[in-house]
């Protein structure tokens, strides 16, 4: 299989960045259920408070960390950009006439 080329400034795969926004947020889904369960299984107490204020509060940190952006090639390396072409009105001269008819 050929090797594809890598340019400089495109930022990253959106499948990659979409299955790690995926991942994290999993993750953090994941401790939100065992906050929940912990909840419910230990002793009323100020433990019980800390867990269930974790099931409550962690789906907004979920997403809102889900969401985060990383850091982009494109702070790395900098950017190209295309040079600017200017065209004064006097590139746009009509041809003289001539008086031969």
């Amino acid at each position: 299989m050929a090797k594809r080329q890598s340019v400089t400034s495109i930022g990253i795969n959106p499948e990659q960045e979409r299955r790690s926004r995926f991942i994290k947020y999993t993750i953090a889904m994941v401790v939100r259920v065992i906050c929940i369960l912990l909840a419910v299984v230990v002793p009323l107490g100020w433990l019980t408070l800390v867990f269930a204020i974790g099931a409550i509060f962690l789906p907004y940190f979920a997403v809102v960390l889900a969401n985060v952006e990383g850091e982009k090639a494109e702070d790395k390396s900098p950017k190209i950009q295309a040079p600017t072409l200017s065209i004064s009105a006097s590139d746009f001269k009509l041809p003289e006439e001539s008086d031969e008819k």
